[in-house]
C-alpha cells in the first residue's frame, strides 16, 4: 500500500495543476467547451485526494495531522472541497482558478516534504482529534475562500469605479453575486469552525491535562469565530451589506492568518504537540 500512497503523493500536485489549467483556459476563452468537464476533473482530483488521506490514515494508524506538511495536504483538500460544494450549490463556475491555485501551493509543499511517520504520540492516533482538526481546517478553508471572493469583489469594484473594463469584468460574476459567494463561504467556514470548537471544548480537556481556556490558539480561534459571527448576524438582519461585509471577511482572514502564525511560532500552546 505504501508505494501506492507515495505514487498518489507525487500525482496529486499534477492533478490539481491540470484542473487549474482547465479552469484557467475556460476563464480566458469562455464558451461551453470545458463548462462541465472542469467540474468532473475537480471531482476526480478530490476523489483521489480523499483516497490518499484515507490510505495514509489506515497505513500509518493515525489521522494525517502529526506535522505541518500533513496539515498542508488536508488544507489543500479542504479548500478545493469547500469550493466544489459552493460550485454545486450556486452553479457559478467562473472563479475556480482563483481557489484551486491555493490548493496547488499547499499540496506541492506537502508532497515535497511530507514524511511517513509510524511512531507518534498516542493522542495523535485519536480519530476524534482528527475530526476536530479536519473540521477546523474546513472552517478555515471556508474563511479563505470568502476572503478570495472579497478580493475579487474589490478588484471588480475598482474596475467599475475607474471604468477600465478588462477580462476580469468580462468573466467574473457581478458584485452582488461575488458578495453572495463570499457570504456563503463565510457561512460554511463559520459553521465548520463552530463544530471544531465544540469538539475541542468537550474532548481536548480530557486528552491534554495541561489544557487551558486561555490557550493562545483557542483565544485566536474564538476571536475569528466571534468576528465572523457578528458579521453574519449583521448580514442576516440587513444591517451590513456590500463593501462593508467584504472588508470584514478580509479582516477576518487576516486575523486568522496572524493568529495561526502567532500561536504556532511565537507562543507556547498545548496545541503545539507535533
Amino acid at each position: 500500500m505504501i508505494p501506492f500512497i507515495h505514487t498518489l503523493n507525487v500525482l496529486l500536485p499534477l492533478f490539481y495543476l491540470i484542473t487549474f489549467i482547465i479552469y484557467l483556459y475556460d476563464f480566458q476563452k469562455g464558451g461551453e467547451k470545458f463548462h462541465n468537464s472542469k467540474r468532473l476533473f475537480l471531482f476526480l482530483t478530490l476523489l483521489f485526494h480523499f483516497l490518499y488521506l484515507l490510505l495514509r490514515t489506515i497505513e500509518f494508524d493515525h489521522p494525517p495531522i502529526t506535522n505541518v506538511f500533513e496539515i498542508f495536504t488536508i488544507l489543500a483538500f479542504s479548500i478545493s472541497f469547500s469550493y466544489f460544494i459552493l460550485e454545486l450549490v450556486t452553479d457559478i463556475r467562473g472563479t475556480g482558478m482563483f481557489i484551486i491555485i491555493i490548493s496547488i501551493i499547499f499540496q506541492t509543499i506537502s508532497s515535497l516534504f511530507i514524511q511517513d511517520l509510524t511512531e507518534v504520540k498516542e493522542v495523535l492516533r485519536s480519530n476524534l482529534l482528527g475530526s476536530h482538526v479536519f473540521s477546523a481546517l474546513l472552517g478555515y478553508a471556508g474563511i479563505t475562500i470568502s476572503a478570495v471572493y472579497g478580493f475579487l469583489y474589490l478588484i471588480l469594484y475598482k474596475e467599475l469605479k475607474t471604468s477600465k473594463f478588462g477580462l476580469i469584468f468580462d468573466r467574473l460574476p457581478n458584485l452582488e453575486v461575488l458578495e453572495k459567494l463570499s457570504f456563503y463561504s463565510a457561512v460554511i467556514g463559520f459553521t465548520l469552525l463552530t463544530i471544531a470548537i465544540i469538539i475541542g471544548i468537550i474532548w481536548l480537556p480530557q486528552a491534554f491535562p495541561d489544557f487551558s481556556y486561555t490557550d493562545p490558539k483557542l483565544i485566536g480561534t474564538m476571536l475569528v469565530w466571534l468576528l465572523y459571527g457578528i458579521g453574519l448576524i449583521n448580514k442576516l438582519t440587513g444591517k451590513w451589506r456590500g463593501k462593508k461585509l467584504i472588508v470584514l471577511s478580509i479582516i477576518g482572514f487576516a486575523l486568522a492568518i496572524f493568529s495561526t502564525i502567532l500561536t504556532n511560532f511565537l507562543a507556547r500552546s498545548f496545541h503545539s504537540f507535533y
